[in-house]
């Protein structure tokens, strides 16, 4: 209880001293939770909404989030820039929410999507599918505009040093290569964890990935790591084909703890658990301050 005292006390001084805010928009997995929507982030910095995945409910956990914390950046409208991890489902179910929802809602911008080879296609696809949609609304008389419905895909090369792909006056993304199962092969990276640079904070994100030094490399120290984990009980109860998926895209709680007394973040943040629980076990044996998120959580 004193050490979750203590952590409500940091995540509360560093949303009241910070220009730069976390909002955890989705916290969940595969799995479906109405507690906890699929895996989306939002990092607030002076007013504009930067999105790390796009998971089933994400629109709408924003506008939650923006009614909550009187955050105009999270109102669909505003929603214009959605960096992607990896193209697992219960991380792009959210898309077409993103890209239409944010349409109807007036915006004008077309949406940009920072993602990995393969994310150009899917956005493509996507809008081929709602072709009828974009028919009906730019012809049928409703009021619309012809912009906010297109999307500016850039795709994140494979190989070489982590390299930023974005920088804008608020923040610098870089994205780094993880190690998720057969998403990456050699020479062809498809999973990636990102580095966010504000002027106040260093955020560094997993997404899915099993244990990996990219990730130590990439916090050194950063103010706040958001990692992936499952749990090692919950391990120990599953059928050998699922103690093997995880075993190889997946970190367990005592592999974290590693990693988190390795990277040294000043709050480590661990969303998409499977099941939860995982704070006890990283407790064990890290010494750091460390929070299950829930969604709507901010720091």
């Amino acid at each position: 209880m004193k050490k979750l005292f203590i952590v409500l006390l940091f995540t509360l001084a560093a949303f009241a001293q910070s220009k730069t805010q976390i909002v955890m928009l989705g916290t969940g997995n595969p799995n479906p939770d109405p507690d906890h929507s699929g895996p989306a982030t939002a990092i607030v910095v002076n007013g504009t909404a930067y999105l790390v995945d796009c998971g089933p409910g994400v629109v709408r956990r924003a506008a939650a989030a923006a009614d909550k914390y009187k955050l105009d950046a999270l109102k669909a409208q505003n929603l214009k820039i959605v960096f992607i991890t990896h193209l697992h489902s219960d991380h792009t179910l959210g898309l077409p929410d993103l890209i239409f929802t944010g349409w109807t809602m007036d915006r004008t911008d077309p949406l940009k999507i920072y993602g990995p080879r393969g994310t150009k296609n899917m956005a493509d696809h996507i809008e081929a599918a709602y072709a009828e949609d974009i028919r009906i609304r730019t012809t049928g008389g409703q009021p619309h505009n012809e912009t906010g419905y297109k999307v500016d895909v850039h795709e994140i090369p494979s190989g070489g040093d982590p390299h930023e792909i974005y920088k804008d006056a608020n923040i610098t993304v870089t994205p780094f290569a993880v190690k998720h199962g057969s998403w990456n092969t050699p020479g062809d990276d498809r999973a990636f964890g990102y580095i966010f640079q504000t002027a106040d904070r260093k955020i560094v994100l997993s997404g899915d990935t099993a244990p990996t030094d990219a990730i130590v490399k990439a916090c050194n120290g950063c103010d706040v790591l958001i990692h992936e984990a499952y749990s090692q009980a919950g391990f120990d109860k599953r059928t050998p084909d699922w103690k093997a998926y995880h075993s190889r895209y997946h970190t367990s709680a005592p592999q974290l703890a590693k990693i988190a007394s390795a990277a040294k973040p000043g709050l480590l943040i661990l969303y998409h658990q499977m099941p939860m629980g995982q704070v006890i076990e990283i407790e064990k044996s890290y010494s750091g301050k460390v929070v299950t998120a829930h969604d709507l959580d901010i720091y």
